[in-house]
C-alpha cells in the first residue's frame, strides 16, 4: 500500500522455401531454441530432464486449471523489460490498462483531489511499477473497457492489463497471464425486491445484462445452449464496461446482472436496492495479462506476486474488500500459485 495515490493520466478508448539440404540444421536449430530462450529470459539454465515452457497453448489447457499456465518467477531483465526501462522522461512509465469504474477495484474517486484513481488493482499496480522501475508512481494509467482489454495488450497500447481478468483457456490463446492473483466466481445480482432466487430456474423471462466480451457472457450462452439455464432467459443485453450493467439495472432496462462476485459485492456496497442473489456457480481466477511473448515480464510479474501474497496483499483486502465480501470469507486469501512445467 502507499499512501501517494497516482494522479491517472487518462488516454482515449484509445519465402521463401528452405532448400531441402538445410532442413536437418533447421530442425535441430527449433529443437534447441526453446533452451536457449529459457537461459536468456530466466537467468539461468533448465536441470536435466526438466524444461520450462514458454506459455501455455490453448490446446493443452482446462478451464479448471487454466490458472496454472503460467511461467516460474524470475527477476532477470528480458526484452520486453528492458523497453520499458529504456523509456526515458516522462515517458519512463509502465503503461497499464486498468478500469476506472469499478468501486474497490480500480475507481475514480470524486472525493479525493483530482478524482484519483484507488482500489485493489491500482496497488497492485503501484506494486509491480516499485519493483520493475524503482517508484511506484510511475505508471501511465489508461482506462481500457472490459471489451478492449485484450486487443489493448496484442496493439501494445499497454504492457499490462490489471483489470479484474479472469483466466480463461480461450484467452491464453490470445494473451500470456500471471499467476493468479484473487479467487472469485460468477454470481446474480438483483433487485432485493425480485423474485430471483440465484442461477436457477427464477431467471426463466428474464432479461440478463452482461459485459462484452466478459466470462460471464460465454457461461450464460454456453448453459442456454445446453439447457442448464432456461431457454427464456434473455442474455442480449451486453455492454462494453460492466458498470453500464448495473445503470441498466436501476433503470428497470434489465431485471438482473451476472458478473464476477467480487464485482457485484461492491456494486450492491454502492447501491443498498439491490443485492447478490444465490451463491457463486464458477470458480475464476484474476490474473495480470500481458502479450504472449512478454515471457521476462510475465515471470518478473510472478516474482512479484510472490513478495506481495507475503507482505501487502492482505492490507489491501481488509482496506478495499473486506467489508463487502467478508474478513473470512473465501476470498479472503491470497490463491495458491502453481506454474506451467514440462519434461
Amino acid at each position: 500500500m502507499y499512501a501517494a495515490r497516482a494522479r491517472a493520466s487518462l488516454r482515449g478508448w484509445g519465402g521463401v522455401g528452405a532448400m531441402a539440404v538445410l532442413c536437418a540444421l533447421a530442425l535441430a536449430f527449433v529443437l534447441l531454441l526453446p533452451r536457449a530462450q529459457e537461459a536468456r529470459q530466466d537467468g539461468r539454465t533448465a536441470g536435466p530432464g526438466m524444461a520450462e515452457a514458454t506459455q501455455a497453448r490453448a490446446s493443452d489447457c482446462k478451464d479448471s486449471d487454466a490458472q496454472k499456465q503460467t511461467l516460474s518467477p524470475s527477476g532477470a531483465d528480458g526484452p520486453t523489460i528492458d523497453a520499458i526501462k529504456s523509456r526515458t522522461g516522462a515517458k519512463r512509465k509502465l503503461v497499464v490498462g486498468v478500469d476506472q469504474n469499478s468501486y474497490h477495484w480500480g475507481y475514480r474517486n470524486p472525493n479525493t483531489e483530482g478524482a484519483e484513481l484507488e482500489g485493489f488493482d491500482i496497488d497492485l499496480v503501484h506494486r509491480i511499477a516499485a519493483d520493475i522501475l524503482g517508484d511506484p508512481e510511475a505508471v501511465q494509467f489508461k482506462a481500457i473497457p472490459t471489451s478492449q482489454r485484450i486487443t489493448a495488450i496484442q496493439d501494445g497500447r499497454v504492457d499490462m492489463v490489471v483489470r479484474t481478468m479472469t483466466i480463461t483457456c480461450q484467452r491464453l490463446g490470445e494473451v500470456a497471464f500471471s499467476a493468479p492473483y484473487f479467487k472469485t466466481g460468477q454470481q446474480v445480482l438483483a433487485p432485493k425486491s425480485s423474485p430471483i432466487k440465484g442461477y436457477n430456474g427464477t431467471l426463466a423471462h428474464k432479461k440478463i445484462c452482461t459485459a462484452s466480451g466478459s466470462t460471464a457472457y460465454l457461461k450464460l450462452k454456453a448453459d442456454r445452449d445446453k439447457g442448464t439455464l432456461p431457454a427464456s432467459t434473455d442474455i442480449s443485453t451486453t455492454v462494453p464496461n460492466q458498470l453500464d450493467c448495473l445503470v441498466r439495472l436501476q433503470l428497470g432496462e434489465v431485471d438482473a446482472v451476472v458478473t464476477d462476485g467480487a464485482l457485484a459485492a461492491s456494486q450492491a456496497a454502492q447501491d443498498p436496492t439491490v443485492e447478490l442473489k444465490g451463491e457463486a456457480f464458477t470458480t475464476e481466477y484474476y490474473g495480470v495479462a500481458m502479450k504472449k511473448d512478454a515471457d521476462d515480464l510475465v515471470r518478473r510479474v510472478n516474482r512479484i506476486l510472490v513478495g506481495y501474497r507475503a507482505s501487502g496483499w492482505q492490507a489491501s483486502y481488509d482496506r478495499w474488500l473486506s467489508a463487502t465480501l467478508g474478513k473470512d470469507s473465501g476470498a479472503s486469501k491470497p490463491p495458491t500459485a502453481e506454474y506451467l512445467r514440462k519434461s
